[in-house]
């Protein structure tokens, strides 16, 4: 064999044990190692979060896995991503801990950034758990669709239900101060109603607060700060804008003037409407009385820029004020002399109300019209005005003033004494007559009227500080209480001196006894009615008091009750309030208010009619003066008080007169019994 050949077979083994020493080692375990096991597919995950019925116990409480694999599919995410795409963490379909929470920061730095610069983030970040978070606006991870998408949370139109879902609710927006109607005023509004019906041009809630920074309106970068306003609505509203940045009220807002007014002053924030809505701010017939005179009424611009105040005074008083005060749609209004939002002062060449322009700005509803009928007043009466028609009409306005005064005063006192004159004649004429009310009934009943009238004005004035009866008193509210308390103090007093006498005296205690409530009394309204409607020629006939009178009277001692009661509560508020629930105030001062309204009314209506009215006692009951009635009229109404009328019968001497009347009782009829008209 040779040796070349020898030296193959020798090359040929070596390779054979070379190899079959890789085969015992790979045999053994020891082998390179290799890749990771690929990651798990969205598929194999939701074999088993597919299911609904998987849960996870949380502090004892089941929390449900369960995933839709149809919404997954749906949403932005599952189109583009699988499952360990956001659970990083998540190496194996099959995991027994639980993913650790996702963070969105991961992928949407930016968004994040601005949330946590924003009143939400910070919220979040003070410890609120009620702030909104990504999910609470833009909805769970596993459903999350795309702004574009009208079934997002996040597209235009859901904006507003979105943002409700946490702003319309109480406990959330007390927590920072705020109120809750915000929500249901925006969809009141103009923007609220079109965002409904489906429109994606107006403006939602992201359009003016921004998306994911949104910040406190306190804030200079928010786009809700005062000076940003204009700014923000000119997103939408460019050239309404722009003519507003050119105005008066634009430039003093350029300037960092607090006090003029940005959009929001005069239309509203949530709740705009539409200038043709009555219910709108900016509607004609709101802006002088209400919008413009915010501003313009009182004189806080006049103290400090020199601007004229009573603006809605003044105009309240011309013949446009007036006539809008009517009913007027077409008569001027402020913006129809001031322009809108280009409002300019009388000094700017390009203002609506310059006087080169006054014939152009008149001529809307006056065609034709030439300087000299632009000179007249508007604003009439204005507080700064000096020239000489203005002073003419002061002086006229005084002249006539004195006029009236002088001559209606004349005619007044005149025809009293005429009439004083011929009552007096014609009560001397008049001779039997029973007495009705003693002094001192009298006397309790003077003190009780006057301190009723004095109360019902100075009360009133206080709740309608506006009435002429208030401009007429001009007490000012520290003598006007003073005087309320006054005339308290003497009905209260003379009440009680009331109790007391028809307690201890035999006069008072039979008074008593003769005006409670019977039967009887019921029969008798009845029958009265029946015999004034015509349905019964029997007029019935009283005791000394009529159901009329026994009805007054108590209802007069229950009212003074109430109002002693609710009024000594309303005066006494620091005790009452310290000792009981603060709404008891507010249910005596509701108490005593409408109490008042009901005995006035029913003093003027019912008492008034008795005493001045009654064709019967013409020109009044003269009882509450002298205490004197004609024995005719007792006849006539209180023909069962028998003792009375035959006590001034023995007085008089007379005997029956031709004015004394018979109670006939007819077979088979019984007496009509009741009362009447009488002054306690």
């Amino acid at each position: 064999m040779s040796t070349r050949t020898i030296r193959s077979i020798f090359a040929l083994g070596v390779a054979l044990t070379l190899f079959s020493a890789a085969g015992i080692a790979q045999a053994s375990g020891k082998q390179p190692a290799s890749k990771e096991p690929p990651k798990p597919t969205a598929d194999e995950c939701l074999a088993c979060h597919g299911d609904s019925s998987l849960t996870h116990d949380v502090n004892g409480k089941p929390v449900s896995l369960h995933v839709d694999p149809q919404h997954f599919k749906d949403s932005i995410h599952g189109s583009m991503f699988t499952c360990v795409d956001c659970h990083t963490d998540v190496k194996t379909a099959a995991h027994e801990t639980l993913p650790l929470k996702i963070n969105c920061a991961t992928c949407h730095a930016d968004e994040q950034a601005a949330y946590d610069r924003s009143f939400h983030g910070k919220a979040v970040a003070g410890g609120n758990s009620r702030a909104a978070t990504c999910i609470d606006c833009h909805g769970g991870p596993h459903e999350l669709l795309p702004a574009s998408d009208p079934k997002s949370r996040v597209h235009h139109t859901n904006i507003p239900a979105t943002c409700g879902a946490c702003h319309s609710q109480r406990f959330v927006m007390h927590d920072g101060g705020q109120s809750e109607q915000m929500v249901a005023s925006y969809t009141q509004s103009i923007h609220g109603h079109a965002t409904a019906a489906g429109s994606e041009k107006a403006a939602v809630c992201t359009d003016c607060h921004g998306t994911h920074e949104i910040l406190d309106a306190k804030d200079a970068k928010s786009p809700i700060f005062k000076f940003n306003v204009p700014s923000t609505c000119g997103q939408c509203h460019g050239a309404i804008a722009k003519e507003f940045n050119q105005s008066i009220h634009g430039q003093a807002i350029a300037k960092g003037n607090w006090q003029a007014p940005v959009c929001t002053d005069c239309h509203g924030i949530h709740s705009i409407k539409s200038h043709l809505d009555p219910t709108s701010a900016v509607a004609a017939q709101n802006l002088a009385a209400a919008t413009c005179a915010r501003c313009h009424e009182g004189m806080r611009l006049t103290q400090e820029f020199g601007v004229e105040g009573r603006r809605e005074t003044t105009y309240l008083a011309s013949y446009h004020g007036l006539a809008a005060r009517g009913g007027s749609q077409v008569v001027a209004n402020c913006a129809s002399c001031h322009g809108v939002h280009n409002i300019l002062p009388s000094s700017d060449p390009r203002s609506t109300i310059n006087h080169a322009n006054l014939a152009r700005t008149c001529g809307q509803c006056h065609p034709g019209v030439t300087e000299k009928f632009t000179a007249a007043k508007v604003h009439v009466d204005a507080p700064l005005s000096a020239d000489v028609g203005s002073k003419a009409v002061r002086w006229i306005r005084r002249f006539y003033l004195g006029m009236i005064f002088a001559v209606i005063g004349g005619m007044l006192l005149h025809n009293f004494i005429i009439w004083r004159s011929k009552v007096v004649a014609r009560r001397k004429l008049q001779h039997n007559f029973v007495m009705r009310m003693p002094l001192r009934f009298r006397l309790q009943h003077a003190i009780l009227l006057l301190s009723f009238i004095v109360l019902v004005l100075t009360g009133f004035a206080l709740k309608f500080p506006d009435s002429w009866f208030a401009a007429a008193l001009s007490l000012g509210e520290h003598r006007r209480q003073l005087v309320h308390r006054i005339a308290a103090i003497a009905l209260i007093g003379v009440s009680v001196y009331h109790i007391f006498d028809i307690t201890f005296s035999g006069e008072g205690r039979k008074l008593v006894r003769d005006l409670f409530p019977t039967l009887d009394d019921v029969r008798g309204a009845w029958q009265n009615l029946c015999y004034y409607l015509g349905f019964t020629s029997r007029k019935p006939v009283f005791d000394r008091f009529n159901y009329a009178e026994k009805a007054e009277y108590w209802a007069l001692v229950w009212g003074m009750i109430v109002m002693a009661v609710t009024g000594i509560m309303l005066w006494a508020k620091v005790l009452v309030g310290n000792h009981l629930p603060r709404w008891w105030l507010d249910v005596a001062t509701a108490v005593h208010f409408y109490e008042a309204v009901l005995a006035t009314l029913a003093i003027v209506v019912w008492h008034f009619y008795q005493v001045f009215l009654d064709p019967d006692v013409y020109p009044m009951n003269w009882a509450w003066w002298d205490g004197k009635m004609t024995l005719h009229h007792y006849q006539d109404e209180h023909g069962l008080d028998s003792a009375v009328i035959a006590n001034a019968f023995d007085d008089s001497g007379d005997g029956a007169t031709s004015g004394e009347k018979e109670v006939e009782e007819e077979e088979g009829d019984e007496p009509v019994v009741s009362q009447t008209k009488h002054e306690h």
